[in-house]
């Protein structure tokens, strides 16, 4: 055997009670170790370089050298040895210049009837008048994804605001449009919406159910934590009514599980208590956590000390997770789904999102931004549905998201699960879509080695769940 290079950017090493796991980083695969890769890769990781010398040295007489030779071949196949020095990892270096959408955000008017005190969107100084859009915007929006995504059987629609049921009218006329065009070109359409709930009646939950939206309620926990942050215009908590209009959604709705997505502000760091709230007192699907860490108003934000205490949180409700799991229930923590989903499909991420690749967001102009966070911002925009998308433009800024080089992802054990993070989170935080989330980086690497650790103790004891749980999901926001 000639010299051979050790790949250390390749591979990631995890035990877990006794048992080791090696973590391949560029197909995010998970193998585990008998007694000679153990000792293999413990030898590699003390090594840059291993010679035929060196094997014979270390396993003479302990290995049978078929045995040594074939794990050897192994690793060699997973790029763990190569003939040459390894190079941290730079990203993709192609040309993008195909955009083949599969999902249109609307946002179909800028305004809310609520006056949240953390909220990021425009015209929040007189919330309850914002910008509408007109059908004709949305009417040209619906043609430009039959367009671009004519290479999808299915195509994905979501309204989105301010708060989008404050446009109703526009939302029922695109249904109707969109329902119509899809029939005439052979294809299925979803549609999706996230809504404060406030507005819901039962005809408007029918009329919901009867065109199978997807639904996300934007809820925050019991009402002593939703109230401080989720108000009306005059001040008063919204608690109340939110849940009352939730119990009847859900006691109604058939189509599709109802989900919540949580909006995480400083001095509420109890993810177990509200998702025992929202999963179990009020009956919601699944129940998903978004830490504020870069909001425009800062003393919303995540302390650093907060954001310890969020993740050590979500990690318990991990292990909750993986006792449902093992029982052969999910407990509808969706951040958790969401990781068990990437490690059992093996997702490989050159970029962190679908967004300006699957996704891109109309405003109320018709402007095309990357996604529904960016609406109202300083950010370029894409083109716009008169003129379709500005395809050279996009691709260079996605060019520059799949670049790692001389970024600290480039040698990163979780890039391809990460990717950098998202582009609004490094926008807000750094200036800067392209920068890496680094504020999140320490905290995201213990998740996923966190993650790798439930998700094989549950292939191990109970693997019927993942066949049974893990399914492609409708686009949510």
């Amino acid at each position: 055997m000639s010299a051979l290079y050790v790949n250390r950017y390749s591979f990631h090493d995890v035990q877990l009670d006794g048992r080791r796991m090696l973590f391949h980083i560029p197909s995010s695969g998970l193998f585990e170790l008998d007694e000679l890769g153990t000792s293999l890769i413990d030898f590699l990781k003390e090594n840059e370089q291993v010679t035929a010398e060196d094997m014979r040295r270390r396993f003479d007489g302990r290995v049978a050298p078929a045995d040594l030779a074939q794990t050897l071949e192994n690793f060699r196949e997973l790029a763990i040895l190569g003939d040459q020095p390894a190079t941290s990892d730079a990203g993709m270096q192609v040309q993008i210049r195909e955009f083949p959408l599969s999902t249109l955000v609307l946002n179909v008017n800028t305004g809310c009837n609520l006056s949240c005190t953390y909220c990021y969107k425009e015209d929040l100084a007189a919330p309850n008048k914002g910008v509408r859009m007109d059908f004709e915007t949305a009417r040209k929006s619906i043609e430009l994804l039959l367009a671009e995504g004519a290479a999808h059987e299915r195509i994905n629609v979501i309204f989105f605001g301010g708060e989008p049921l404050t446009n109703l009218p526009l939302i029922k006329q695109v249904v109707e449009y969109t329902e119509r065009r899809c029939a005439e070109e052979g294809k299925q359409v979803d549609f999706s919406m996230t809504t404060n709930a406030t507005m819901l009646t039962e005809e408007i939950v029918d009329y919901l159910d009867a065109h199978r939206f997807g639904i996300s309620i934007s809820m925050d926990g019991p009402q002593a934590v939703h109230d401080r942050r989720r108000i009306t215009v005059s001040g008063q908590g919204t608690y109340a009514v939110v849940a009352a209009k939730s119990r009847m959604l859900l006691e109604r709705y058939r189509s599709k599980p109802v989900g919540v997505r949580v909006t995480l502000t400083a001095g509420y760091t109890d993810v177990v208590a509200i998702h025992e709230h929202l999963k179990n007192d009020l009956g919601f699907f699944e129940v998903g956590f978004a830490p504020a860490t870069s909001g425009p108003v800062t003393v919303f934000n995540l302390s650093k000390e907060e954001l310890r205490e969020v993740f050590d949180g979500m990690m318990s409700l991990g292990r909750a997770y993986r006792d449902a799991a093992l029982e052969g229930r999910n407990n509808g923590f969706s951040n958790m789904h969401q990781l068990m989903s990437d490690l059992y499909e093996g997702r490989k991420k050159a970029l962190p999102c679908g967004a300006g690749v699957g996704l891109l967001a109309v405003d109320h102009k018709g402007d095309l931004n990357l996604c529904h966070r960016f609406t109202g911002s300083d950010m370029p925009r894409f083109g716009n549905v008169e003129q379709g998308i500005a395809k050279e433009a996009l691709g260079t800024f996605l060019e520059g998201a799949t670049n790692r080089a001389d970024k600290g992802c480039s040698t990163c054990r979780i890039r391809n699960l990460c990717a950098g993070g998202c582009y609004h989170e490094s926008y807000a935080h750094f200036g800067d879509p392209l920068s890496p989330t680094y504020h999140y980086c320490d905290l995201m690497r213990e998740w996923v080695d966190f993650g790798i650790e439930i998700y094989s103790e549950i292939l191990q004891k109970n693997p019927l769940f993942f066949k049974q749980h893990l399914s492609t999901r409708s686009v949510q926001l």
